[in-house]
């Protein structure tokens, strides 16, 4: 039959075109998105990127040593030299000079405490708070005793019995300021140990290490974070006042505390300069980790972001 010796038509297919591949979004690449849109928080990032070149590179980028000494411009007002842009201090070293190192040392002090305080810190909330028991009450009233004292006060007697410098000075803040991430860490982990996550990891059989590492830790680094970020102003300006007061930083080591208290003991109604810089720089610093903490803790908040 002719049917029969007709060959079969090809059926077309039409393929339907494959969706495009979306790459997969994480939480801390959805975090940087969201910071990266706050303006505020990038505004502080990048002056927070410029001081700490500035800290890092300063002997390359200040134009004299810190130390050294020039007569001729003792309380040189800003602009009256240009080989001297921002004038001299009373023992007549460059300003500006004195200015690029100090960002040295306050970045050198608020980033060495928090760091230090939240190694002791984080182990001792951790203990606190996922055992419990005796090693809970021991650790809450060595932090009761710690809160009762006066930080300022107490940083001030240790500063008088073992010397001033900035290494004696990041150990003493860091001895006052462990008691926070102490408080932090065990509300943390009060809140996570009994959660369903770490239920079904005990029944799987995990050890106690493994879930303190795998499954609490993690989940308690985003208010970690946060409270480190606010945490370095705070070292920022107890260094400042302790300078300020004369038993913090000691000469010829620059310090922005200390340039102020030399500015508003030098006439600061004629040498307005020495005090006024320096105060700026302080507050620009501080405001910038602050801007950068809010920016941070609204990125890994997403119920926070708009």
């Amino acid at each position: 039959m002719a049917a029969q010796n007709m060959e079969a038509a090809p059926v077309a297919v039409k393929l339907s075109a494959p969706h495009p591949a979306y790459p997969p979004r994480s939480l801390w690449g959805d975090a940087v998105r969201r910071f990266r849109r706050n303006r505020l928080a990038m505004f502080g990032f990048v002056c927070l990127v410029v001081l700490l070149f500035l800290a890092v590179f300063a002997d390359v980028i200040a134009p004299y040593p810190y130390d050294k000494v020039n007569f001729s411009i003792v309380n040189l007002r800003p602009f009256q030299d240009p080989t001297h842009i921002l004038g001299g201090d009373g023992v007549g070293r460059d300003y500006l000079t004195r200015l690029i190192y100090g960002a040295r040392t306050s970045m050198l002090v608020g980033l060495s405490v928090p760091l230090i305080s939240f190694l002791i810190g984080i182990p001792l909330g951790a203990v606190s708070g996922y055992r419990g028991g005796v090693q809970d009450f021991i650790i809450m009233r060595l932090v009761d005793i710690g809160t009762a004292r006066p930080p300022l006060m107490f940083a001030l007697f240790l500063l008088s019995v073992i010397g001033s410098g900035v290494g004696n000075v990041i150990v003493v803040l860091a001895i006052t300021a462990w008691i926070e991430p102490t408080r932090l860490t065990r509300a943390q982990f009060l809140s996570h140990r009994e959660k369903e996550f770490v239920t079904a990891a005990r029944a799987l059989g995990a050890t106690e290490r493994q879930i303190v590492f795998r499954h609490i830790l993690p989940n308690v680094l985003t208010p970690l974070l946060v409270a480190f970020t606010f945490a370095v102003p705070l070292a920022i300006f107890a260094e400042a006042g302790l300078s300020f007061l004369g038993i913090g930083i000691t000469e010829p080591t620059a310090s922005w505390g200390k340039m102020v208290g030399s500015g508003v003991g030098n006439s600061i109604r004629v040498y307005y300069h020495l005090a006024l810089f320096p105060t700026i720089l302080v507050a620009l610093t501080m405001l910038s980790f602050s801007f950068v903490g809010d920016g941070l803790q609204e990125a890994l908040d997403p119920s926070r972001s708009q």
